[in-house]
């Protein structure tokens, strides 16, 4: 099964949602002004997408402890060792000036792409893996540099 599954690709696909949703009331006064009334600061701009993307790095971290679980061996530790620095990253990395935390971000998902990948290589996850983490990832870092370049 090559093809991506369709509930995994919606959901995929709805967690990038908060990354444009910052872009959105970043350049749409009247949304942002809505945000802001009914939902608060944190749900506007780069808050949301900085927020948003620490709480992601941390859930995928959790995704790759989740495929280390079938690992035996040397790649066990490895497998483990590597699931846990996408968390680590963010808890790291997040919460200095709002375009650090944005470029921080931004590096901590190419990384994540790259662990992503060994993990794929080695057949630890679904074969259609790589295909979804590319599309979604080059779906959030323009949104995320949107944030931090704007």
């Amino acid at each position: 099964m090559t093809e991506i599954p369709r509930p995994a690709l919606l959901l995929g696909l709805a967690g990038v949602l908060p990354f444009g949703w910052g872009v959105l009331t970043m350049q749409i006064d009247a949304l942002s002004h809505f945000t802001l009334a009914f939902a608060g600061s944190r749900f506007i701009g780069p808050s949301v997408q900085l927020f948003y993307g620490a709480v992601i790095l941390s859930f995928m971290s959790g995704v790759l402890w989740g495929f280390s679980t079938n690992l035996k061996g040397k790649f066990s530790i490895v497998g483990y060792s590597l699931s846990v620095l996408p968390a680590l990253w963010a808890f790291f990395s997040v919460g200095d000036r709002p375009e650090q935390t944005g470029q921080n971000l931004i590096i901590g998902f190419l990384g994540l792409l790259v662990i992503d990948w060994f993990f794929w290589s080695r057949s630890f996850t679904p074969i259609w893996w790589m295909k979804l983490r590319i599309f979604l990832t080059f779906l959030v870092i323009p949104l995320l540099a949107v944030g931090v370049y704007l």
